[in-house]
């Protein structure tokens, strides 16, 4: 759910809520739309879970200590906290972020391998890092990646992300039917099938590999700022 012209967004993410504010508004400002949002949910807030962060990713513990504050006293919340490894970027992050914005990526070379068409029974594609392909992914077929590895098709072969041991990488698919999954060094067969035409994806999750919902969870989401790949 995001409301737009509004200084947060919220959405719902696994059992929670996930609370984007702008840190250029006012407290005042921030809490009037927090509680404008909130009200709408009615019961719904009470004994939520509130992931608080701010929509540039910058670390403002005062502000964001304010409005969790304010949530639990206002709306009953029963806890808020911050991302998972939110932390202030580096002088070196933000130089090299500006650098990105003001020359608009034009300057780096991408290590994105982006294909387009079907990959066939028997052909195998190999990426250093993240491989997107705009088309099918054929029983028998098989695709490997460094990266994450984005299929905006239908995935009914092997697809191995995070090769060969980086188990932080997803594998989606619009249309999510594979006949092997690999992260990492984690490896899954004989995967149920799920509802045609529903995004899926898969990630690490213990130690096992959890196929869910895309749009859902919206993993990428969760990303506070472009970052040249």
């Amino acid at each position: 759910m995001n409301e737009e012209g509004q200084a947060i967004k919220l959405k719902g993410v696994g059992d929670g809520l996930w609370v984007t504010v702008d840190p250029s508004r006012t407290v005042e400002v921030l809490k009037r739309d927090l509680e404008t949002v909130f009200n709408r949910m009615h019961h719904l807030a009470v004994n939520s879970k509130v992931v608080l962060h701010t929509e540039t990713g910058e670390n403002q513990p005062e502000l964001l200590e304010k409005l969790g504050l304010f949530l639990k006293d206002r709306f009953k919340v029963s806890c808020v906290s911050a991302p998972p490894n939110l932390k202030a970027p580096s002088r070196e992050d933000q130089r090299t972020r500006k650098r990105d914005v003001d020359r608009s990526w034009q300057h780096h070379r991408s290590h994105v391998l982006m294909l387009a068409g079907r990959v066939r029974s028997g052909q195998k594609v190999t990426a250093r890092k993240h491989l997107t392909i705009m088309g099918d992914v054929n029983p028998g077929a098989e695709v490997v990646a460094g990266g994450d590895i984005l299929v905006m098709g239908c995935l009914r072969g092997k697809a191995a992300a995070g090769y060969p041991d980086d188990e932080t990488k997803i594998i989606l698919a619009l249309d999510f039917q594979p006949e092997q999954l690999q992260i990492g060094g984690h490896v899954v067969t004989g995967i149920p099938s799920f509802e045609k035409g529903r995004a899926q994806f898969a990630h690490i999750v213990g130690n096992s590999i959890l196929v869910e919902d895309y749009l859902n969870v919206n993993p990428y989401g969760r990303l506070p700022w472009p970052e040249v790949l």
